[in-house]
């Protein structure tokens, strides 16, 4: 479906929306699963639902190699500047093909995140969703999944160093396991990782078992639930209850929410059977009520992976809803 540009508002809602041309930049070409079309796919069942005309928007902006900083190491920023010069071969082993533009590509995910952050805490926006975000496999000195830079690890940093956020809960439900997030701050007392995912012994990156819980003083907040392939929205419910039970435990400050949707039945690259409303839906909704006991409503949510078109729109377009409706 061809969309055309997306006219940028500045009008404050109680959800806004980070959407525009600019993030279709961030793309590995048309044979590679990750391409340009996944935006148009979610803001296209977007706008046939009439959600555009209940969120604001906020215009895709780069962030700065400063902002970069806070999470990646200076030698891996340059090594990604220098290859989105020529634009060849990989970022990592094999995964994360490098283009022209990269990072400047890169940058618009991870500044457009800090731009709506910056919203939030003046108070113009409540609830956000970021769909071309939750980069959660590139580690702080390498690409990884599709990821180049990790824009949920700025987020975090930032989060504790502008706005003394330190309490922050990050749930991931991505089918994937959210590595880059756990093992760079697997030691982090303040950062509450709960994360449901394939296991790790039939699906990329492998990691993400259940006894993975945190090291030092951070043992025993940090929440892994891998599930069987084939999994369905029985069994996602089941892990739902621990993992709600266990974030509510710990009062945090802000949530933010990875919402793969490449958990849901009929991804190319992934082997669970969740539904977008009982799954991704129900998630939301529920996080959203956290939020408003514990985090004055502030909730970020990010797309993150999902390599099947149509579920692509239902499914990030039920995490609005929830959004919007909460």
């Amino acid at each position: 479906m061809a969309i055309a540009t997306v006219v940028v508002s500045n009008e404050s809602s109680a959800v806004s929306v980070c959407v525009g041309d600019q993030f279709k930049l961030y793309s590995f070409g048309a044979d590679h699963p990750f391409g340009s079309e996944r935006h148009d796919a979610f803001w296209g069942e977007a706008c046939r639902r009439q959600l555009d005309s209940r969120v604001g928007i906020i215009a895709p902006v780069q962030c700065t190699e400063k902002d970069l900083a806070r999470f990646h190491e200076p030698e891996y920023i340059e090594y990604v500047r220098k290859s989105s010069e020529n634009g060849i071969g990989y970022l990592d082993g094999g995964d994360t093909p490098s283009f022209k533009g990269v990072y400047e590509a890169a940058s618009y995910i991870v500044g457009s995140d800090l731009l709506a952050l910056e919203k939030m805490f003046r108070g113009e926006v409540a609830r956000i969703f970021a769909p071309i975000a939750g980069l959660h496999h590139a580690r702080r000195g390498s690409a990884g999944g599709f990821c180049v830079f990790n824009d949920i690890g700025v987020l975090i940093h930032t989060l504790r160093d502008l706005y003394n956020i330190q309490r922050i809960a990050y749930v991931d439900i991505d089918a994937h396991h959210g590595d880059g997030i756990y093992y760079d701050f697997e030691s982090d007392p303040d950062l509450i990782f709960a994360d449901i995912h394939e296991d790790g012994r039939y699906l990329y990156p492998g990691t993400g078992f259940a006894h993975e819980v945190g090291i030092g003083k951070a043992h025993g907040r940090k929440l892994n639930l891998p599930v069987m392939p084939g999994s369905r929205d029985d069994v996602f419910r089941a892990f739902w209850d621990q993992l709600e039970e266990f974030v509510r435990s710990f009062s945090p400050e802000i949530i933010l929410l990875q919402s793969g949707a490449d958990s849901i039945t009929g991804d190319p690259l992934s082997h669970l059977e969740f539904t977008p409303v009982r799954a991704h839906g129900y998630a939301t909704r529920r996080l959203c009520k956290i939020a408003d006991e514990y985090c004055d409503g502030r909730i970020i949510a990010m797309g993150g992976g999902g390599y099947n078109l149509l579920n692509i729109g239902h499914t990030w377009s039920e995490v609005l809803q929830a959004l919007v409706d909460s």
